[in-house]
């Protein structure tokens, strides 16, 4: 009986059958596999191993897609490596890393040259000594966890994203299998140099390529050529923050609550990792391929292990009084500035905004502002909470994300 049916021609499998499925039916029945499974019978373990052992960037990419909540944000899996865990930058993580769809959803758009353009406009007699080549010979290639060694002719260049003080973002896509869009965020080092930012530079690049976090943006890798320092960021699709609130003039009540909570939560993780980012705003803000907000820039941000800092940075509207008056400060500067995020989400405007420098200062130092009346009293409650002139006395994030005002909206 056997034999016969070894002869007979292979009856054709149903479409809906997958791959891995059409192997393990045929296993027992192919030529090279008989003498094998005649000594060692294929037990149910090795089918169960076969059957699972799948795509893993498509069983992935579909979990991500079914998982996600409503407020953009993805749960941790079960087995899943750890947020923060650094793993080497591959087409493979990189697949897992990034959420749906495929690069082929994206049309990146025409490259304008602007590399080019931009190597013969600023800096030229800025002279770049040994010391600030190696601050800013920033190569993810190297180090104690390697990733893949880049270059610029690894990826097809689409359409301009933004342009910033010391270069220009770009939209791209590998030219590897599978390939998939990125942003490439390109700095001229005669203009880091020529503004004496290096070290600020350097620091922004090795806060943000160890960050792991579903609402900070992430950077994959980066290199550099004699001229330039190419960052390999994540696209966020839907754009920046501020052209979104500039659009709309102010976010709904539940817009708002959503994003204040997804900005609460990156900032407890940023905190747990000892990293103040020292410049929350809408400009620093972007929007993910599903609407979650991104923590995207990270330029003024400092780790600080011992919690206490001095430099006086950030954007005046969003300074908090410890930074007016020059003194120390902490990770509780963050806190403020979730709250004067909170405010201008739901009204369009930050709440210490005056006619000039001088009146903002002061109105920030007495904590004097006016709710409009489109702001709901819940969120009131919560704006009340983090804009107070003594950071200790400042509502910790753990009970921001358990504030009634963020409570009604997330499970609606």
């Amino acid at each position: 009986m056997a034999s016969r049916l070894f002869m007979k021609p292979p009856r054709p499998f149903p479409p809906k059958f997958q791959p891995t499925a059409k192997d393990v039916v045929q296993l027992p029945t192919r030529p090279d596999n008989r003498e094998h499974l005649a000594k060692a019978p294929l037990s149910p373990s090795k089918i169960k191993l076969k059957f699972t052992t799948t795509n893993i960037i498509e069983s992935k990419s579909e979990t991500l897609k079914e998982n996600r909540s409503d407020d953009g944000t993805m749960p941790q899996e079960p087995n899943q490596r750890p947020a923060d865990a650094a793993s080497p930058f591959d087409m493979q993580s990189l697949a897992i890393a990034l959420p749906p769809p495929k690069s082929d959803a994206f049309d990146i758009g025409s490259y304008d040259g602007g590399l080019e353009n931009e190597d013969n406009q600023h800096h030229q007699d800025v002279v770049i000594t040994p010391e600030a080549e190696k601050l800013l010979g920033l190569d993810s290639s190297l180090g104690p966890v390697p990733t893949k060694e880049w270059h610029l002719n690894a990826f097809d260049l689409g359409r301009g994203l933004g342009k910033g003080k010391f270069g220009r973002v770009y939209m791209v896509r590998t030219k590897c299998q599978p390939s998939y869009v990125l942003a490439l965020k390109c700095l001229h080092k005669s203009q880091i140099v020529g503004s004496g930012v290096e070290k600020q530079i350097r620091r922004e690049v090795e806060i943000q390529a160890n960050l792991r976090h579903p609402n900070v943006l992430r950077l994959y890798g980066y290199f550099h050529d004699s001229k330039r320092i190419f960052l390999m960021l994540e696209y966020a699709a839907q754009g920046e923050m501020y052209k979104q609130l500039t659009k709309y003039g102010h976010f709904s009540d539940r817009r708002s609550s959503r994003y204040i909570a997804q900005m609460a939560d990156a900032l407890t993780y940023l905190h747990s990792k000892h990293v103040i980012h020292r410049d929350i705003k809408p400009e620093n803000l972007l929007l993910g391929v599903n609407g979650e907000l991104k923590i995207g820039d990270f330029g003024w941000s400092v780790h600080a292990p011992s919690g206490h800092r001095g430099t006086f940075c950030g954007t005046l509207d969003y300074l908090p009084p410890e930074m007016v008056e020059g003194k120390t400060h902490n990770e509780k500067v963050d806190h403020w500035a979730l709250g004067v995020l909170a405010y201008e989400f739901c009204c369009g405007r930050p709440p210490f905004e005056e006619k000039d420098e001088k009146a903002t200062y002061r109105a920030i130092l007495r904590v004097k502002y006016r709710f409009p009346d489109l702001i709901s009293e819940d969120a009131r409650d919560l704006i009340r909470q983090l804009l107070v002139y003594d950071p200790n006395k400042r509502i910790p994030l753990a009970d921001v994300q358990t504030h009634p005002w963020i409570l009604k909206w997330k499970i609606q």
